[in-house]
């Protein structure tokens, strides 16, 4: 029988393989990702036509600030750095991880910086 982590695991690899056959990052609107360890979350835009990572921007950085708070500055860093490459509009890929906690507060972040999903 398999452990409880095992289980979440793969619901979670389930759950991002299946969002990930909608979403497609393009150059008008690229792919926002969002990861998430147990301490830190990472955010990415990505062209996927190109295949290349446009912006990057994480809550390592933030050595004052964790949890919601960092999530939600680690967004707003990334917005900014994506308007500074000329990138308002993207796709949100949340990664297999349900909206709330972290993930949303990095979403509504980016928003606050002035990206739009």
């Amino acid at each position: 029988m398999a452990t409880k982590t095992k289980d979440k695991k793969e619901k979670r690899n389930r759950r991002h393989k299946r969002i990930r056959t909608e979403i497609f990052g393009t150059s008008e609107r690229p792919r926002l990702s969002v990861f998430k360890s147990n301490t830190f979350i990472y955010g990415q835009v990505i062209d996927d036509s190109k295949g290349e990572t446009l912006v990057a921007a994480n809550t390592r950085n933030l050595k004052k600030e964790k949890g919601k708070s960092a999530a939600k500055e680690a967004g707003k860093l990334l917005a900014k750095a994506a308007i500074g490459k000329k990138v308002k509009s993207v796709v949100f890929d949340r990664g297999g991880h349900i909206y709330i906690g972290k993930v949303r507060e990095f979403a509504e972040g980016a928003r606050e910086g002035g990206l739009e999903f």
